[in-house]
């Protein structure tokens, strides 16, 4: 099995004012099945009067924001009028399809912040639907041999999440008590990744350095992971994608020419985005078109 495992390092950047682990895309690994971006947030702590988190108003195309909330409160406010905390153990998905907008921001009175946010490709069939944001307070949640899981999204173990999703997938938390060895069932259609988010982890006997994703390739049906106390991991994975995904800035798509245009509008202030209401700020600047 170890023949089929890769260690991958992330890299910082830097989002809404903090400092950021960006395990995809990175050079050695740009999806994971339809995950196409997965960044750890923190844990990060604001001082009396530093404003924390604050990403001003962007767009999407093409793909699903998923955060996954394990510390503090961030406000999500988007261009079809919702406005939502999300608070640890919950997640909020942005379907942004054909097109749309959002912030966000930490919520005053929550002196930390500590998430995963990650990007779901949608389909190519799924491209240009309609945008929509769900909320997700309550998901599978269970302990076993000494762990518990919370189940994110997809299914696992004959379990179901309600997130909406539009390919086969799975997002799965698992977070020790104490320390504990466990043999996690695989999909082998799957390829997979693993990122430690609190604690020491090791996943098929190699043990993650800080901010190491290690990524699984099809084929595996099982891994054995080991988690100190208090260790949390984040599991994802999902079928390899058929053909190759562009990514540039926030957008998302199979073809270059549907990306282009959604700069365009964006920079042109094109209705199909529409406007944040509630957010005090600027928007961002798509950067140049010319690398794409």
């Amino acid at each position: 099995m170890t023949d089929k495992l890769q260690l991958i390092d992330s890299r910082t950047t830097d989002v809404g004012g903090i400092p950021v682990a960006r395990a995809i895309p990175v050079k050695e690994r740009r999806t994971i099945g339809p995950w196409c971006f997965l960044d750890h947030i923190g844990p990060a702590r604001f001082a009396p009067g530093e404003p924390g988190l604050n990403v001003g108003p962007h767009p999407h195309i093409g793909l699903q924001t998923f955060t996954w909330m394990l510390e503090g409160e961030i406000l999500h406010r988007d261009s079809l009028g919702s406005e939502q905390v999300i608070r640890p153990g919950q997640v909020n998905l942005m379907t942004a399809g054909q097109g749309i907008a959002h912030t966000e921001e930490s919520v005053p009175g929550h002196p930390s912040v500590h998430a995963a946010q990650l990007w779901i490709a949608l389909p190519e069939t799924h491209q240009t639907t309609r945008p929509r944001f769900d909320h997700y307070p309550d998901l599978p949640r269970w302990q076993q041999h000494g762990a518990w899981f919370t189940l994110l999204i997809g299914t696992y173990q004959d379990r179901q999440a309600p997130t909406l999703s539009f390919a086969p997938i799975l997002g799965l938390d698992l977070q020790a008590d104490a320390p504990c060895t466990l043999t996690l069932p695989l999909a082998p259609e799957f390829e997979h990744g693993l990122l430690a988010l609190a604690g020491e982890v090791t996943v098929a006997g190699q043990t993650l350095a800080a901010e190491q994703l290690a990524y699984l390739a099809p084929g595996t049906s099982e891994v054995i992971i080991s988690l100190s106390a208090g260790a949390r991991l984040l599991l994802i994975g999902g079928e390899p994608l058929a053909k190759p995904l562009q990514i540039w800035w926030n957008f998302v798509s199979f073809d270059k020419e549907a990306i282009r245009i959604a700069a365009q509008d964006w920079q042109s202030g094109d209705p199909r985005f529409g406007e944040v209401a509630g957010y005090v700020g600027a928007r961002l600047t798509a950067p140049s078109l010319a690398g794409l």
